[in-house]
């Protein structure tokens, strides 16, 4: 006999997730392992946060009704068809145990965003890591994949630790192997760094499918990481599930107003973006010239692989200079970290670290 209680045997399967670091004994900090915006949130985002102190005693509106009706404004959705979360970790959570169980399979990429196992055995249901060609989710791997057990698949698009992503057309003829009481959750977190002609954040597939739903966050872009905000685009009877599903109250009211100013900020938006598509390139060039590989990115991170040089050597020697970055033995990239993009001041502190390691640990 057990003298406490037992969790069910899932959960005991499952191995935490851990953020990036934080915090190091340095005068200046550098915090690139969290792919937060370095420009950090709007100051209408800002202002409008602060202005809510007064009622902090009040609920919020259970319905995001607000927030949902401006972020279909700035992306043209009807806003019926809009759910919010507290990050759309929850909504990613929500969506996986409404669709999947115990007996059932969730597929997704190889290098995918660790919590999709995690809220996959969450769920009772059974992971299923489908390989990748050159850190690229690869369609034929997935579809591969499929059995009579597969509830759900889900991909983050670009994906997030390699940067990859699958172009419009190939999300669609990925999705026309897909049995149709499969559901497709795309994962867009990264959308609006990804300034590329043939991306697609997986509207148009939302739009015409009733077994695709699209998934975005504020913690990136938008700089509010600290409230826990994000939303869903999805069919009618998905929505209708999410709500059935989620908590009451699941976004509080700091969130939403921020959310709202942030979300109609279209210059600080495009600030965040100019300065991604300025530092990346050049972080990426840098880190080649001293013989280090990179991966090609849209989002707002650059993975690099160090070999000849131990990766974790490498992120010890940044973090006691104050640059934190993102081992990457979780995602089975041992010989790779990831760097958030951040701005100027941040790249060239990268920079001078790795060099300054180099000098002290020539490869032989």
């Amino acid at each position: 006999m057990n003298s406490h209680p037992q969790p069910h045997a899932a959960i005991l399967d499952i191995k935490p997730y851990i953020g990036g670091e934080a915090k190091a004994e340095a005068a200046r900090l550098h915090r690139l392992a969290s792919n937060e915006n370095p420009l950090g949130p709007s100051p209408k985002a800002m202002e409008a946060y602060k202005a809510l102190a007064p009622d902090l005693h009040r609920y919020p509106d259970g319905s995001s009704h607000a927030l949902r009706e401006a972020i279909g404004s700035v992306f043209d959705l009807p806003m019926d068809r809009i759910v919010c979360g507290a990050g759309s970790d929850e909504l990613l959570g929500l969506l996986i145990r409404s669709y999947a169980g115990p007996g059932d399979e969730v597929i997704h990429s190889r290098h995918g965003f660790l919590m999709y196992p995690i809220q996959t055995r969450l769920a009772g249901a059974q992971p299923v890591s489908a390989p990748e060609a050159d850190l690229k989710t690869d369609p034929k791997a997935i579809i591969g994949a499929i059995t009579p057990a597969t509830k759900v698949i889900v991909l983050a698009n670009p994906n997030n630790p390699t940067g990859s992503f699958l172009t419009a057309a190939e999300l669609r003829n990925l999705h026309a192997h897909i049995p149709s009481h499969v559901l497709l959750i795309l994962d867009s977190a990264y959308a609006e760094y990804a300034d590329h002609p043939d991306y697609d954040a997986g509207v148009s597939l939302v739009n015409e499918f009733s077994n695709v739903v699209m998934t975005r966050t504020f913690s990136k872009i938008y700089g509010l990481a600290a409230l826990r905000l994000g939303w869903a685009y999805a069919p009618d009877h998905v929505v209708d599930v999410l709500n059935r599903a989620r908590d009451p109250f699941n976004v509080n009211a700091a969130a939403i107003a921020a959310g709202i100013a942030a979300v109609r900020d279209a210059e600080h938006v495009a600030r965040s973006v100019e300065v991604n598509n300025r530092m990346r390139p050049w972080l990426a060039r840098q880190m080649e010239q001293m013989g280090y590989r990179t991966y090609p990115s849209l989002g707002n991170f650059l993975l690099v692989s160090f070999p000849p040089h131990n990766a974790e050597d490498v992120r010890l020697f940044l973090k006691a200079r104050g640059v934190l970055v993102r081992q990457m033995g979780a995602y089975g990239l041992a010989d790779c970290l990831r760097i958030t993009i951040g701005d100027e001041a941040d790249m060239q502190a990268v920079v001078d670290g790795v060099r300054a390691f180099q000098i002290e640990n020539p490869a032989e």
